[in-house]
Formats: structure tokens, C-alpha cells, sequence
């Protein structure tokens, strides 16, 4: 269940262009295409389709029987001024993670702010438990070597839906795996950062595929736009959207 939250200037931006495209994919769906090709047109595009589906099914049932539970229990018990720490908490220790991914960008200025973040939150916030930098006017925009790779032109390639995780595609599962290997520590906090920011959005993230007419396909879609939009950070292109007829929402 990868995040659809995130702190900063960015987050209501990112958050809209996520749910337009999915709404709209619900209730268009996907465009027509011949019969002859749309069957090739998948097996090109998504060859793990039909483990992809499993396991979507899978995260569903999980999310809804063990994850969604906690996360009201969770939010019935927590306050919010501790909620919002240890969502402060869990984004500190992905910063140095945003740092190098700015870095192999070219992104000096956003590896430099992710640095001093990660610094002064890290010590005058008591571990990261209160956002100093925000205060201090050092925004957070948050990078991953996925995001790094795509910049430097390596393709999304195949679409994958991990395990609990939810949609992602070779190069951000690959993104994840090296840092993991490189440090288990921000991978961690990613983790935690995703519970922290599902239980924040609960309601938008169930409502990206309720009423669609292939939940799977607009989750994957989602997923993807949503990248698209991180990746230029924040910038999602017209072209990016769906087209819509009107006959569409008859």
C-alpha cells in the first residue's frame, strides 16, 4: 500500500491528480480496442497480469480483515499530535534516501535541503518526532532511487503488484530492493511511513477503485500516473489524463 500522502507544498497537488485520473478511469474504464489486439496489447504491456490480479485479490482481503481494523483502532486510540509524530518520525528516516536519489538527478538544491533535514529534525526535532526544518521554511519533497532511475531514463517496465505493498513496477520494486540492501533503516521507515500516511487516507485510498469497473486496472493506472507526477516532481501533463466523451458516464 504505497503511500498516496505525502508532507509539503506538493500534497494536496498530488493527492487530486492521483484521484482525477482514478475516478475517471472508474468510470470511463479502459478505452475500446479491437478484439484482435487487446488480448496481445496485455500480454505485452502486462505479463504478470494474472499473478498481478491474485495478488491484488489477496492485498484486498488483507487490508480489509487485518490492516483496515488497525488502523481505526489505531486512530481511535492515538492522539493526533502523537500520530502526526511518528508520521514525522518515520518520513526523517527517509530523507538521507531523498538526498542521494536528488543527487544522482543532478538535484543539488533538494539533495542539500534533504541533508539539513535530516540533520536538524533528526537532532532539534528529538529524532525526527518534530518537523524543525518545516518550521526553519526547509520544505520536504521526497525522492527514491526509482524515481532517480526514471529521470535517467530507465523505463517503468513491467507492472508488478507486491505482496501487502500494493502496485509497482520493476524499476521502483528494484528501487526499493537496493536500498533495502544498501540499509534496511529508510526501507523501514518507508514501511512505516505508508501505514502512517494509509491510516491519513483511508477513505481516498478505498475510494481510487470502489464502483470501478476493474478495480485492478485502475489501481495499476493509478499507481502509475501517480509516479509520473513524483517523478516530474508535481508536474502532471495533460496528456497524462484520460480522454472522455460523454457517452462515457451514460
Amino acid at each position: 500500500m504505497h503511500g498516496f500522502r505525502v508532507r509539503g507544498g506538493l500534497a494536496a497537488g498530488m493527492l487530486a491528480g492521483l484521484l482525477a485520473v482514478s475516478a475517471t478511469s472508474a468510470y470511463a474504464g479502459e478505452a475500446p480496442k479491437p478484439a484482435a489486439k487487446a488480448g496481445e496489447a496485455t500480454k505485452k504491456d502486462d505479463p504478470l497480469e494474472s499473478l498481478n490480479r491474485f495478488t491484488s485479490g489477496f492485498n484486498k482481503v488483507f487490508r480489509d480483515v487485518i490492516v483496515d481494523p488497525l488502523v481505526d483502532g489505531y486512530q481511535a486510540v492515538t492522539p493526533e499530535p502523537v500520530q502526526e509524530a511518528i508520521g514525522n518520525a518515520a518520513a526523517n528516516l527517509n530523507e538521507p534516501v531523498s538526498a542521494v536519489s536528488s543527487f544522482l538527478q543532478g538535484d543539488t538544491e533538494n539533495a542539500s535541503n534533504a541533508s539539513k533535514r535530516f540533520l536538524i529534525n533528526s537532532t532539534l526535532g528529538v529524532g525526527g518526532l518534530n518537523d524543525k526544518a518545516t518550521e526553519m521554511g526547509i520544505e520536504a519533497r521526497e525522492e527514491d532511487l526509482g524515481q532517480a532511475a526514471a529521470v535517467n531514463g530507465t523505463e517503468a517496465g513491467v507492472p508488478i503488484v507486491l505482496p501487502i505493498l500494493g502496485p509497482s513496477n520493476m524499476r521502483d520494486a528494484a528501487g526499493d530492493i537496493i536500498t533495502g540492501i544498501l540499509s534496511p533503516v529508510p526501507l523501514v521507515g518507508k514501511v512505516a511511513q505508508s501505514g502512517v500516511q494509509y491510516s491519513g487516507n483511508q477513505d481516498d485510498v478505498k475510494g481510487v477503485s470502489e464502483g470501478a469497473l476493474d478495480p485492478y486496472i485502475v489501481e495499476r493506472n493509478a499507481y502509475e500516473e501517480h509516479r509520473k507526477f513524483l517523478i516530474n516532481n508535481g508536474q502532471l501533463s495533460k496528456q497524462s489524463l484520460p480522454k472522455m466523451d460523454a457517452a462515457d458516464f451514460k
